[in-house]
């Protein structure tokens, strides 16, 4: 595990490029072992779980060139080869399971350790993606500690109803379809923009797929699958972790971003804070004028809330750091996670720092902001948006702190430290004893 020391009460200023979004690089990733032909991704992170993805493609006989200095990938799986008696998919990942589906494809098998998981986000349970693969005409079973998906010739095309927006299961969905002989739907399909930046992916390789951004998709397989070049947008959660920076201590933060059409939302809901966000150019800035404040609704016997579920809702991924904002901002604010059950247990950790939170149940909680806060030393779950969370805390209080098990934020956003100092901030690693 590793741990950040910050020295905080230091208002933050500089400009930031962003990098790729995890959630769209990593299906991306899956999706690339569809096609033997030659490709190249731009902009590829250097995070941890892209290092053990690739890690799997050389273990499976692929062509891996990697140059994390400039984030571009050369990939080629002409003679890739998956021995399911050995090959073992990385449990640590949730993206592990759209292994899958290109598995399938190629070698009539996959095997998918038992107990593959993400950040502790409480229950995932992945009886969605088995019900996908059944629904293609493959046959899942449990083995000793692990799962076996098999199937004999072509996966068929079907339509489908998912019971919940999942992004994986809507990924899962479209990589099966890809290669299923025939037109298969899909209804009630997730559309952050992440699974929107996915598809576009798969329409590069050969894919047709209808409905891109809408809860309803339409893909249409078979046809054989291409190389080429593909390059990332920047990732929204990190271009509002920065803006957030930037606004918590009362500095100046300008950060890339070339798709503000995705971010009417999020502005409105810092604006629920006194922030006040702008595109411009290619960039977005956070301006606050005066302390955090959390605004007043117009129906005045009612908290100021911010609802997190999947999109076209706020990101529920980003609601942590806006706990954040509402724990610094005069006045109270509620927050509710409408899809994780286990997501808020962490904010006790906030009460080090002085801070006052009420947790009204495992989804809802409220802040009391605009308290004195002091430096703390608190752990993080294994969680990557808490970790900056109690970061973004911490660096707003004058004096030295501590973030304990903060390793997941190396799994979304490299270079975070390094930027961070760019910004002005001290700040560093340094490994649990």
């Amino acid at each position: 595990m590793s741990n950040l020391i910050v020295h905080g009460g230091l208002p933050l200023r500089g400009r930031i490029d962003p990098s790729a979004n995890k959630n769209a690089v990593l299906p991306v990733l899956c999706a690339t072992l569809l096609t033997g032909e030659p490709l190249r991704l731009l902009g590829v992170p250097d995070i941890t779980d892209v290092r053990k993805i690739l890690e799997i493609f050389r273990t499976l006989g692929s062509e891996v060139r990697m140059d994390h200095a400039s984030g571009t990938l050369d990939l080629h799986h002409h003679a890739t080869r998956f021995d399911a008696a050995r090959h073992r998919l990385p449990e640590e990942m949730r993206s592990s399971i759209m292994l899958v589906p290109p598995l399938l494809a190629r070698f009539g098998i996959a095997r998918l350790e038992d107990n593959v998981k993400g950040c502790t986000l409480g229950v995932r349970e992945i009886d969605p993606h088995v019900e996908v693969f059944r629904h293609f005409g493959s046959e899942v079973e449990r083995a000793e500690g692990s799962l076996m998906v098999r199937c004999s010739g072509r996966l068929r095309a079907t339509d489908h109803w998912l019971d919940y927006a999942s992004v994986t299961t809507t990924e899962n969905f479209v990589l099966c379809a890809a290669t299923a002989e025939g037109t298969s739907t899909l209804t009630n399909a997730a559309c952050e923009p992440h699974v929107q930046e996915f598809c576009r992916f798969m329409t590069l390789i050969g894919v047709r797929i209808e409905g891109i951004g809408t809860s309803r998709l339409t893909v249409h397989g078979g046809s054989a699958l291409r190389g080429g070049e593909f390059r990332f947008d920047e990732d929204f959660h990190e271009i509002t972790t920065f803006l957030a920076l930037g606004a918590i201590t009362g500095g100046d933060v300008v950060v890339r971003n070339s798709a503000p059409q995705n971010f009417p939302l999020i502005d409105r809901t810092f604006a629920k804070f006194g922030v006040e966000i702008t595109h411009a150019d290619g960039w977005s800035q956070a301006r606050r004028a005066g302390p955090l404040k959390v605004q007043t609704p117009f129906t005045s016997n009612v908290l100021t809330k911010v609802e997190a579920a999947p999109w076209p809702y706020f990101p529920v991924d980003l609601l942590p750091i806006f706990i954040a904002l509402g724990v610094r901002a005069e006045g109270n604010a509620m927050f509710w996670n409408k899809v994780y059950d286990g997501a808020l247990g962490w904010t006790g950790e906030l009460s080090k720092f002085g801070a006052h939170v009420f947790s009204a149940d495992p989804h809802r909680l409220v802040t009391f902001g605009g308290r004195p806060l002091s430096p703390a030393v608190v752990e993080s779950p294994y969680i990557i948006r808490v970790a900056i969370a109690l970061f973004m805390v911490a660096a707003s209080i004058e004096g030295r702190s501590e973030i304990r098990n903060a390793t997941p934020i190396r799994r979304a956003h490299p270079g975070f430290v390094e930027n961070l100092r760019s910004l002005g901030a001290e700040v560093e690693w340094t490994a649990e004893e």
